[in-house]
């Protein structure tokens, strides 16, 4: 059957049908279960010290963050392909003139639509308990401000700021969500293939494990003892089975009041759109000669 040309309208009505097919399946309860964590994690703490505080809020803050957006660009994704052959929405859906690749970038979108909504919603919700917790932690410190030296106070109250709610907190979560969508179109491609939804989980998550430790097999294995050639294959070829996630981990910079320098959001974001299009363009081929 032939196809009218590209339309992103025909993609975007995709998105916003996979979002509104995900919201059914009660994704977005974690938003409930984040906010509990966050606000347990603002006072679990009392006998800390200010900066500390800050640390372990915005370490449980950010754990939760990540564990949120990486189980919904798996799960979510693995179960979009089954769930529509199941229900035949996507015999109904090709039917029409909708090309394949259409059909892929539809249902991509509306995950990243999701996961990039339920960050936006639990880093505004963070920043508004981090923030309130910055001020209390300051009152607290003006009152005992008189068993303290002044030097002491201002050190403190220094290294709380940085520590606490600023701009590069935000370019964490652009980390997360980065790695998310390299995740989910990871797991989009797996699914092309993959024989039951179980199968593209766990194969997924087996994939983004070996992608978070990419640094230190590439340190085991090379070592020094090969050639700089061989060297530069192995680490081609691991990065192209694996995606090299290690790449977007900068919350923990992040948590220490670390900043995040503009040339390392660059690298991710252009890391992050290779793997995307890369994974994209073999989602398409396998499903392409996929029998349906």
């Amino acid at each position: 059957m032939s196809h009218s040309n590209f339309s992103p309208a025909r993609i975007w009505t995709l998105a916003v049908a996979t979002v509104t097919q995900l919201l059914r399946m009660k994704i977005l309860a974690f938003l409930l279960v984040f906010s509990a964590v966050v606000l347990v994690a603002a006072y679990a703490w009392p006998t800390a010290g200010p900066e500390q505080q800050i640390k372990l809020l915005k370490d449980a803050g950010f754990g939760a963050l990540q564990v949120f957006s990486l189980v919904i660009a798996v799960v979510a994704t693995a179960l979009l392909l089954p769930r529509d052959l199941e229900d035949r929405t996507l015999y109904t859906i090709l039917a029409k003139p909708v090309p394949r690749y259409e059909y892929l970038l539809g249902k991509l979108l509306g995950v990243f639509l999701l996961i990039g909504a339920g960050l936006i919603l639990m880093d505004a919700f963070f920043s508004l308990v981090l923030w309130s917790r910055q001020k209390l932690l300051f009152a607290e410190l003006v009152q005992n401000l008189n068993t303290q030296k002044p030097e002491d106070f201002t050190q403190i109250q220094g290294y709380v700021s940085k520590l606490g709610l600023t701009w590069n907190m935000h370019l964490g979560v652009l980390a997360i969500f980065l790695k998310s969508a390299v995740v989910a179109a990871l797991s989009l491609m797996v699914s092309c293939f993959a024989s039951s939804t179980l199968f593209t989980i766990v194969i997924t998550f087996c994939i983004v494990i070996i992608g978070h430790g990419q640094a230190m097999m590439r340190d085991f294995f090379l070592n020094g003892k090969m050639s700089a050639v061989l060297e530069k294959t192995f680490s081609a070829l691991l990065a192209i089975v694996t995606p090299d996630l290690g790449i977007f981990d900068v919350v923990e910079n992040v948590i220490q009041g670390e900043t995040v320098s503009w040339a390392a959001t660059e690298v991710m974001l252009g890391t992050a759109a290779m793997y995307v299009v890369g994974y994209c363009v073999v989602s398409h081929l396998l499903f392409v000669e996929k029998e349906l």
